[in-house]
């Protein structure tokens, strides 16, 4: 699967303990003073392939919405992918880098098994290390993960306690003002994903039942003005108010 290549991107940053990192956009060009990191995780194993199309519409639809918010110039966005591998799509861009077409395909044609811990466990871990980074350079920072699933992990090395403890580092630590973490699950097992929210400390489970082109373009529609309603509450002190789907 393509990573986008960027002049403006910093090297690849490793997350400790796992193998794999993360790449960001070069803090010394970036022109804001503020950001909202979203990441969108999104599951491409096997089992999601009759919807692949639905998924990539929706995406572009995030991206097409949030550059259009009043502002995109303090959101950053960062995609990525994983069956039981975890690839990152891009890094942390900010909004306006970010065109629709540039996602044409990417979510591939084939796909593995699921490895959705080390795939969360990665997605927090990088909010809350590019996080630290930018508030030691006197940046405002806040994130949002929204985590899109249809299964039960079943190729992960990471651990529920490591997402859970990750979560909590990045609720709890000085290198983000607030951290939202949304799963989303695609029909499935409901009770797995209740129980994944419970024990991993999600702040927020949204069942999407059937993944059909109907269902994704809301999904679309509640991620980016999820992104929004963040960015909004940045400088608050607190998070966002949880929307509804």
């Amino acid at each position: 699967m393509p990573v986008f290549t960027d002049s403006h991107a910093m090297p690849s940053q490793q997350i400790g303990g796992t193998n794999y990192g993360f790449s960001a956009a070069r803090i010394e060009d970036l022109g804001a003073t503020e950001y909202t990191l979203g990441l969108v995780v999104i599951d491409v194993s096997g089992s999601t392939s009759g919807f692949r199309r639905e998924m990539e519409k929706a995406l572009k639809e995030i991206v097409k919405a949030c550059r259009r918010n009043p502002r995109a110039d303090n959101m950053m966005l960062r995609v990525v992918l994983f069956d039981n591998q975890v690839t990152e799509f891009h890094g942390f861009k900010p909004l306006p880098a970010c065109n629709e077409n540039d996602y044409n395909g990417c979510l591939g044609t084939s796909g593995g098994m699921t490895a959705l811990y080390d795939a969360t466990y990665n997605a927090v871990k990088s909010a809350t290390q590019y996080g630290a980074q930018l508030v030691a350079k006197d940046f405002d920072v806040n994130a949002v993960v929204f985590v899109i699933t249809d299964g039960a992990d079943n190729a992960s090395k990471a651990t529920r306690k490591m997402v859970k403890e990750a979560l909590e580092e990045g609720v709890k630590g000085e290198s983000l003002e607030s951290l939202n973490s949304i799963l989303i699950g695609l029909g499935g097992d409901q009770h797995y994903f209740q129980s994944l929210v419970t024990e991993c400390g999600f702040t927020q489970f949204v069942g999407v039942g059937d993944a059909n082109e109907k269902t994704l373009a809301k999904l679309g529609d509640f991620i980016s003005r999820s992104v929004s309603s963040s960015s909004q509450a940045l400088g608050t002190g607190g998070p966002s108010q949880s929307l509804t789907f």
